[in-house]
């Protein structure tokens, strides 16, 4: 029986994985080996119940008296903590998710690749933090990365195992978020709660801001250049409304191969858990006569300034990605407190990677995970200070 591990199983995309594993059978199909969340631990302790898990982790140390109570009876280990979460993704599984939103993902994820797993990575910051050392690790050890953000799986489906040399080009696409027809002198009164509503996608609240800051597509272009090895100027963005096509692959003879399908995150979830077969989802049909037509645009960074930024830290290289991502965090958590505005989370980021720029060792690649934190450290103090 295969066994499997989801980290993150209380967000939107483990809700979403776990919905595939149940609808294919649950316990009966697979043998979980562990499951981790953050503070919703009675949905955690429910998941575990229903998937039979071994091990149930809380991010939080101080809910794991309220998840040992949850699981009291049914012999599943309760555990909590960082630590525990890096030992969890360290136990032998055949497959791994990696949905725990930001940084925190990047530790377990690395467990998971120190022992030569496979991952199913949904936690795009893995790559743009540490691109360089998470890539280097598959390779020393063997493990495999299969992407499950849409837009990477979307490429990954569309090169169908040719090799990149062949790529021209290779174009992930946005919904625009909730503002991409808003006036841009709007944005500064934007609240969290308008940020936080989708147009298309069902996600949680930080991926759905980032969405409308374009911030979560600046992190996939560079998730892209570290995942495929293609050079940022074969890395570009369309602005796409209905979300039906998630990505276009440009091959060098001029032939163009587009990934279309529902919005739904189950089907890049779902391809991930079942590769290299393919099985029958629960995703609805692609009609596309109903659909009527599709819509393009090129996306406008005096709007989506974010993207400028991602091109600017792939050109600066080093410890640039992961001051990106430390920086964007912070500002999404300083907008999401309201101590400033949605317009200022940009400023807050490139102030942060402007700084960086004069430090020492700026342009080295982060050689270990210690490094890659310092930098994540600096970039949240900087950020914050520039409040």
């Amino acid at each position: 029986m295969r066994t499997l591990t989801i980290l993150g199983a209380t967000g939107s995309i483990g809700e979403s994985a776990f919905d595939l594993v149940m609808r294919a059978g649950g316990p009966q199909a697979y043998r979980v080996v562990a499951l981790t969340g953050g503070r919703n631990v009675a949905r955690l302790a429910e998941m575990a119940r229903a998937l039979q898990a071994e091990v149930a982790v809380t991010a939080h140390a101080e809910e794991l008296p309220a998840l040992r109570l949850a699981l009291a009876g049914s012999g599943i280990e309760a555990a909590a903590g960082p630590q525990a979460l890096v030992e969890a993704a360290a136990r032998p599984a055949d497959w791994t998710l990696s949905a725990i939103v930001g940084a925190a993902g990047l530790a377990p994820g690395l467990a998971v690749l120190e022992r030569g797993g496979t991952l199913a990575l949904a936690n795009k910051e893995t790559l743009v933090a540490a691109g360089r050392l998470v890539m280097a690790t598959a390779a020393r050890t063997g493990a495999r990365i299969l992407p499950v953000d849409s837009e990477h799986s979307a490429v990954f489906q569309a090169l169908g195992g040719e090799d990149a040399a062949a790529v021209a080009r290779v174009t992930i696409t946005a919904s625009g978020g909730a503002f991409r027809d808003w006036p841009v002198e709007r944005l500064a009164r934007a609240t969290v709660a308008e940020a936080s509503r989708h147009p298309n996608w069902a996600m949680g609240q930080r991926i759905t801001i980032d969405s409308a800051s374009m911030f979560n597509k600046a992190l996939e272009v560079i998730e892209a250049r570290e995942f495929f090895g293609l050079a940022p100027e074969r890395i570009g963005v369309l602005v796409h409304p209905e979300s039906i096509v998630h990505a276009l692959v440009e091959h060098v003879d001029g032939g163009v191969l587009a990934h279309l399908g529902a919005p739904d995150m189950r089907h890049a979830i779902g391809y991930a858990l079942n590769w290299p077969d393919r099985r029958p989802l629960p995703v609805a049909p692609l009609d596309l006569a109903a659909q009527g037509s599709l819509t393009f645009r090129a996306p406008d960074e005096v709007r989506w300034p974010a993207l400028r930024l991602a091109r600017e830290a792939m050109a600066a290289g080093g410890a640039a990605g992961a001051v990106l991502n430390a920086a964007k965090e912070q500002a999404l958590d300083d907008f999401l407190a309201g101590r400033i505005g949605f317009s200022d989370m940009a400023a807050r980021v490139e102030g942060a990677l402007d700084r960086a720029a004069g430090e020492p060792g700026f342009c080295d690649s982060p050689a270990d995970l210690d490094s890659v934190l310092a930098w994540d450290a600096f970039a949240r103090r900087t950020a914050r200070i520039a409040a």
